[in-house]
């Protein structure tokens, strides 16, 4: 899946970020410098997919 963050601006002014496509803590790392940009973090939303970890991909060579 393809990771991007969306950022929806309401008319009341309120601004929402989403990040789609990440995992675990990932989605924190992506939107943190808007955070900071914009300010002050009135309410912060935990998705399923926060609570799944990431899959790492490893490979192990046997041999010369």
């Amino acid at each position: 899946m393809n990771r991007s963050i969306e950022i929806i601006v309401l008319p009341t002014g309120e601004i929402k970020i989403d990040a789609v496509g990440f995992k675990g803590a990932d989605c924190e790392q992506a939107t943190r410098f808007l955070e900071e940009a914009l300010g002050v973090v009135n309410h912060r939303a935990k998705k399923p997919e926060y609570h799944q970890s990431r899959t790492a991909k490893r490979q192990q060579r046997l041999g010369a």
